[in-house]
């Protein structure tokens, strides 16, 4: 009895985290493209060098902290049990790099700035159960940090 409870609990977890991650991420996908809109006025670029029409320099970040569902997890643990790409995870990461690069852009537009130059991306795993577990070391929570020095390009 306690089995097959045990596998209903597993099954609910599933179904729950399919229908409710799905749906947080696709409204998050919808609006980080209404936020990039809004934003595509401010250029970000990785060149270490300003050019010689950049002034009034400031530093600017976005940091994001990002989980991922029951859902995704089971299936990641699939994977790495078979081998393979973990898409879910992928996803996981596109949303936290463009949040991160929307929130750094955000502040340099509160600073009057129309550029970044120097542009950085930072990622940390913030939590990660242990290969002792049933996941496999599988990754739960992310952090990613966009920085760089924004400023007025003329």
């Amino acid at each position: 009895m306690g089995a097959i409870l045990g596998i209903l609990l597993t099954v609910i977890l599933l179904a729950v985290g399919y229908f409710f991650g799905k749906n947080i991420e696709q409204k998050h996908f919808a609006e980080l493209w209404r936020k990039e809109r809004t934003l595509s006025n401010i250029v970000a670029f990785s060149a270490k060098r300003p050019p010689e029409n950049f002034s009034n320099t400031f530093l600017v970040k976005g940091s994001v902290v990002v989980s991922s569902d029951y859902f995704k997890q089971f299936l990641s643990s699939w994977r790495l049990f078979f081998g393979g790409r973990l898409q879910s995870y992928e996803t996981l990461l596109e949303r936290a790099r463009r949040e991160a690069i929307v929130r750094m852009k955000e502040e340099a537009n509160w600073g009057g700035a129309n550029a970044i130059f120097n542009v950085k991306l930072e990622t940390a795993v913030l939590s990660e159960q242990s290969n002792n577990s049933d996941s496999g070391g599988i990754i739960g929570t992310v952090e990613i940090l966009a920085y760089g020095t924004a400023g007025t390009l003329v």
